[in-house]
């Protein structure tokens, strides 16, 4: 169980630095009038598949009674479970396959805005 607390500790540190560059190089093509393509829509979901694999280590943690020892601990289920869920919704209800520069100054900012929600989940589990 070591061993997988090790992995999500250490997957948490890259998943808030790729969503620190993935936001800086949404909004270089947001301030370039760019609109959302295949390479930026790409790297969001790989993103997206690192918040997955997150939460799947984060249950088995869970499961096995090791994320106890936290001070509040819903509170780091609740950022895991709004990081799962945000850039889809975003994606699906916001935007509705907008791939216009104003969709790309949206994923931008969302994807700002997960990571410092990766920043303050890895906060919470101090």
């Amino acid at each position: 169980m070591a061993t997988v607390l090790t992995i999500h500790r250490a997957l948490a540190n890259t998943t808030w630095l790729f969503f620190l560059i993935l936001g800086l190089w949404g909004l270089l093509r947001a301030a370039r009038g760019r609109g959302v393509d295949a390479n930026y829509l790409g790297a969001a979901f790989i993103g997206q598949m690192l918040f997955v694999v997150e939460n799947v280590l984060g249950a088995v943690i869970w499961i096995g009674n090791r994320g106890l020892d936290m001070d509040r601990p819903e509170i780091h289920i609740l950022y895991g479970v709004f990081a799962l869920i945000f850039l889809p919704f975003v994606y699906v209800s916001v935007l509705r396959g907008d791939n216009t520069n104003r969709a790309q100054w949206v994923l931008a900012f969302t994807t700002l805005f997960l990571f410092g929600i990766a920043l303050r989940s890895i906060s919470t589990s101090v």
